[in-house]
């Protein structure tokens, strides 16, 4: 798909804009507020990948999750992620049975609720890493083994996990090779004191919309092809690329700011997904190609869970958000010609903080 098919092209973007529109409109009814989480959700959900969701309790996670498998026509499941939970709680388990005319017995495999089109996954650090792995191998594979046979899963298929972010006791947080396999890390934050009083007054009252569906399953399918479609150029695939690159403090173009507060970068998988979101959100919002815009709107949800800070990051009150933000400002838009060898190097280091600077306060900033 191109720019040079102008009407059908043009028509077909207009058809999936106004279909986002739509779904919007009608989970307005029951999510108030919240429109980068719901665009997050979407967009990871029209490039086959899954989100991790990190927000403290309460803030309507699971209300979000199911409306928005009911707008769509999918099936949900919830699965509560606890310490005694197995793997065949979540993939399914053989039961014997007998055929009451032989006397036969054979085992029948019973579906578990990863067998859903949306998946919640909530509170996946609460249970142990055998059990995660579970979960994680269908999200990688799109298939579940049990007893040898290989069960396929329904397509669509997305997986949403949730963290608290505030408790920690008990938990058994997932690898960086783990996170990794989640496409989007989206934090859900408090609503505004406009949108609390609109929660407040709409749950307070009698119940006076049902959601209607928006779109069916074969519908995300047919768009999810045409997201691929999408045209980037090569140098926004360059700035894709410089972007994750330059989150590596062990390689030689990452700025200085790097190298002195992350212990570790993202990977490859960090620019595939920077690009292929990207290419959702400009369908999304009615366009034909990826531009840098988008590449920047969706660098911190890609990058957040796959960069770490060392101990100086911590020690100067810098956490990943700054370190991106940082990021962004820091490495240009590569030309239209050939890409770029090199990162420019960084601005000058922040200067040190003065004995009477309160602890808890950040460094100053020198951009």
């Amino acid at each position: 798909m191109s720019q040079n098919e102008s009407p059908q092209a043009q028509e077909l973007i207009e058809r999936i804009a106004s279909a986002y529109d739509g779904l919007k409109d009608e989970l307005s009814h029951v999510i108030v507020g919240q429109q980068r989480i719901v665009e997050d959700m979407f967009t990871a959900l029209l490039c086959r990948g899954h989100c991790l969701i990190v927000g403290v309790p309460g803030l309507a996670k699971t209300l979000l999750i199911r409306s928005l498998g009911r707008i769509m026509g999918l099936s949900f499941s919830r699965i509560q992620f606890t310490p005694d939970l197995m793997p065949s709680d979540i993939t399914g388990t053989e039961i014997i049975e007998g055929d009451p005319a032989t006397g036969e017995r054979r085992f029948r495999f019973v579906q578990g609720p990863i067998f859903a089109n949306i998946v919640l996954a909530d509170e996946i650090n609460r249970t142990p890493p055998k059990t995660q792995a579970a979960l994680l191998q269908a999200m990688q594979e799109n298939e579940v083994t049990a007893a040898g046979n290989t069960y396929p899963l329904e397509q669509p298929f997305f997986v949403m996990a949730t963290q608290n972010p505030i408790e920690q006791e008990g938990t058994y947080p997932l690898p960086e090779a783990q996170l990794d396999r989640f496409m989007l890390s989206i934090n859900i934050g408090y609503p505004t004191r406009a949108e609390e009083r609109e929660i407040v007054n709409a749950t307070t009252q009698p119940a006076r919309h049902d959601i209607k569906p928006v779109l069916q399953g074969q519908d995300v399918l047919w768009i999810q092809q045409i997201v691929r479609q999408v045209p980037a150029g090569r140098h926004m695939i360059d700035y894709a690329v410089d972007l994750a690159r330059a989150t590596r403090p062990k390689e030689p173009p990452s700025p200085d700011f790097v190298k002195n507060w992350l212990a570790w970068g993202a990977g490859p998988r960090a620019a595939q997904n920077i690009t292929l979101t990207a290419k959702a959100r400009v369908i999304l919002h009615g366009r034909f190609a990826v531009t840098a815009e988008d590449i920047r709107a969706v660098t911190a949800p890609v990058l957040r869970h796959r960069i770490f800070t060392n101990f100086n990051a911590d020690a100067e009150g810098i956490d990943v958000e700054q370190v991106i933000e940082r990021l962004i400002e820091t490495v240009p838009e590569p030309s239209y010609g050939e890409a770029i060898a090199a990162v420019p190097p960084a601005p000058p280091p922040a200067p040190a903080r003065s004995p009477r600077t309160p602890p808890g306060s950040p460094p100053p900033r020198a951009l």
